[in-house]
């Protein structure tokens, strides 16, 4: 494992990765999140028992690898349970980050944030996905709401304070930030957070949107998130 330079842990990110077979990934995020390390940050990935070789290929590019029950909330909440950082950063396997992600959070730390995400862009190149983004990042900008995908910062008094991910099997990204805008206005970030577009591609791109707007009014209406992550997979 690469060992970055000491930081003070004011200014300490720790960027935490859940992950569950994601082989065929990790090693570009890993690699794209080096120079953090080289600079001081750290990086954890919290594993829900791969099949595949994803811990053994964290292991080389990651300070830590938590082994953790399957389930993001629980994954995130294993890995902000170990992190030495005062800002927790929550990304996806399947991220491409923006130039300078860490001064990007620095600089709305700086503002008074106290938590935040990217926007995101979708990987694929359909005309539709272009729209699905759009959709997204007003959503969250008018709603205070963000989503796994948008990469979630939050300063670790934040997110101990609110009790951190509630142990549901889904929608805890929108459970979170209801808590967290209760507390302190966030600062979404500009610069763009590529995501896979391969749930859009896989399902169809009309079929996937409308899906999670059920999904998402279900949630909102009372539904059992363990029902809704059942209809999700």
């Amino acid at each position: 494992m690469e060992t970055g330079d000491a930081l003070p842990a004011a200014r300490r990110i720790s960027v935490i990765v859940p992950t569950h077979n994601e082989a065929g990934v990790i090693g570009g995020l890993l690699a794209a999140l080096a120079p953090l390390r080289r600079q001081g940050h750290e990086v954890i990935v919290s594993d829900g028992g791969s099949q595949d070789a994803t811990a053994s290929l964290a292991a080389d590019g990651a300070d830590r690898v938590v082994a953790a029950p399957r389930g993001r909330a629980r994954q995130m909440n294993a890995g902000a349970g170990v992190a030495n950082g005062e800002v927790l950063w929550f990304l996806h396997a399947d991220s491409a980050l923006p130039e300078h992600p860490d001064a990007l959070i620095a600089a709305a730390l700086r503002g008074g944030a106290e938590w935040g995400w990217f926007d995101v862009r979708l990987s694929g190149v359909h005309p539709l996905l272009r729209l699905v983004e759009w959709m997204m990042n007003r959503r969250a900008r008018l709603s205070r709401i963000a989503t796994g995908d948008q990469g979630v910062f939050v300063s670790r008094a934040l997110f101990q304070a609110v009790g951190g991910f509630a142990d549901i099997d889904l929608m805890e990204d929108v459970e979170l930030s209801k808590r967290l805008r209760r507390r302190a206005q966030p600062c979404p970030i500009a610069a763009p957070l590529v995501t896979s577009s391969r749930r859009w591609e896989r399902g169809g791109i009309l079929r996937t949107i409308l899906l999670m707007w059920r999904l998402r009014l279900a949630y909102a209406l009372g539904a059992d998130p363990s029902a809704l992550a059942r209809r999700y997979r």
